[in-house]
């Protein structure tokens, strides 16, 4: 096993810029992260494992590097870890980077994470459809006995459609995670869905809007075996938002890594093979031209589309589907123009209109805004490339003052619209949920596309990378 590094303590920077704090709250700082690689490696510029990107398949690795006791490096080409799993503070508000709700029945998270330090805040189980000009609720019946038997004859679904829920949650539950995501038999979830019996009222109404919203795929292509996995989790867990934030998750992943073992600003231009051969685990060569070493090997933790930049030369260009996408606009208003108090996501099943789902965040948790405001967050699937940020946020509150009456919503302030193209892998069959980290010795793989396109997948990839490593040389 490789000696650990000393590393040199000064000129520390932070993980995170410090933010703005609003009455009464403070926020932890985290030293430990570098931001260029000055006097982080020993005289012959290596460590043990080079990990590149720090997302959360990128910290789950350098978790697990950590509990071995091995040296690492975890290169981040941003100003901040989390990847796609960050939150923005601006004048206050918390801006998570696209709509994001945290499901606690995650079970690798659930091995992670500290969910009493998350202080993670729930959403009511269910959901509020907007359909033939006014709301109807979709309930959880374990969660909200009576608001599901008051739903019963609501338009969204008949009663059959219902009871159909009941047994396709009785199905999840009874089989694991990993003959859910390993089986043989996937079809696209819409397929399923009409399989199972469900009629096209609550595909429509109910299924195209919340599950969309989770797959950003409204069309339902996404494989039933994600379809599954995500209904058991929804069936065991509750969603959930941590009161600073959906980054929160990655700072707390950050913060029990070792000092000195995150580069800030730091981005990877190549991965080369010395004489071109493969028998030793390959350099890292950055954008400053700095090159790099591992002992043990290199662990690619990037988005999808950044992979095959990095392994040009290494392997052919793999053919993926295109990634899906979404747009989250973020508006603020004084509490008095918020039209309900319920902490509930508002779902568009009236197949018209660009908005698929609401909710108010300050109806989540009061700490996403200062105090005396409020924060609306509003998504939509796909880029709409040909129009404007102000068009799109126009657009918005026409819509929603159609939901809830102008004298509400016609006061709102735009605050900011995130647009991110590569929000989730697209996992239409066929999927192999269980890919193998390994390219070839010494360089590994991870990211939510090696497994499910969740949280929890990304997590489960960064483990995955270590172990096979560990295991190629030996060392469990």
């Amino acid at each position: 096993m490789p000696q650990a590094i000393s590393l040199p303590t000064s000129s520390i920077s932070h993980f995170f810029p410090r933010r703005r704090c609003h009455a009464n709250l403070r926020y932890r700082r985290f030293s430990g992260a570098r931001s260029s690689t000055e006097q982080v490696f020993n005289r012959k510029n290596q460590t043990g494992v080079i990990i590149i990107g720090a997302g959360l398949a990128g910290l789950a690795a350098a978790t697990r590097l950590t509990s071995e006791r091995i040296p690492f490096l975890l290169l981040e080409a941003s100003d901040g870890v989390g990847g796609r799993v960050r939150t923005d503070i601006i004048d206050g508000f918390f801006l998570d980077r696209g709509f994001q709700i945290f499901i606690t029945a995650y079970p690798e998270a659930k091995k992670l994470l500290d969910y009493e330090t998350l202080d993670l805040q729930r959403f009511y189980a269910g959901a509020k459809v907007f359909y033939g000009g006014k709301f109807h609720t979709v309930a959880d019946p374990l969660r909200h006995f009576w608001d599901s038997v008051a739903s019963l004859t609501n338009p969204i679904g008949s009663v059959v459609d219902k009871g159909l829920i009941a047994l396709t949650r009785a199905r999840v539950l009874i089989k694991s995670d990993e003959e859910i995501l390993t089986a043989a038999d996937e079809v696209p979830t819409i397929d399923l869905l009409r399989k199972i019996g469900f009629s096209e009222a609550i595909l429509d109404r109910f299924f195209r809007p919340f599950f969309g919203g989770i797959f950003f795929d409204r069309d339902l292509e996404t494989t039933s075996k994600l379809f599954d996995f995500v209904f058991r989790c929804l069936a065991l867990g509750e969603n959930t938002l941590p009161a600073m934030g959906i980054g929160e998750i990655s700072n707390q992943l950050a913060a029990k890594l070792p000092a000195n073992s995150v580069l800030l600003n730091t981005r990877v231009a190549s991965i080369e093979y010395p004489n071109g051969t493969g028998s030793d685990p390959p350099s890292v060569r950055l954008q400053d031209g700095g090159v790099l070493k591992a002992e043990l090997g290199v662990i690619i933790a990037v988005e999808q589309p950044e992979v095959d930049k990095l392994l040009d030369g290494i392997r052919d260009p793999v053919i993926t589907k295109p990634a899906r996408s979404t747009i989250c606009l973020y508006f603020t208003a004084e509490p008095n123009q918020i039209p309900v108090q319920d902490p509930v996501l508002f779902l568009n099943g009236s197949n018209s209109g660009i908005i698929n789902n609401m909710f108010f965040a300050t109806n989540v948790a009061r700490t996403y805004a200062p105090p005396g405001k409020a924060l609306v967050s509003v998504s939509l699937i796909g880029l709409f490339e040909d129009r404007s940020d102000d068009d799109l946020a126009a657009e918005v509150i026409r819509e929603l003052s159609g939901w809830f009456g102008e004298s509400s919503i016609m006061t709102w302030k735009h605050l900011k619209t995130y647009r991110i193209q590569f929000a989730q892998p697209n996992q239409c069959p066929p999927t192999d949920l269980v890919k193998s980290p390994r390219v070839r010795s010494g360089l590994y793989l991870s990211g939510d596309y090696m497994t499910s396109a969740t949280f929890d997948g990304a997590l489960v990839s960064g483990r995955r990378a270590v172990e096979v490593l560990l295991r190629e040389k030996g060392l469990i």
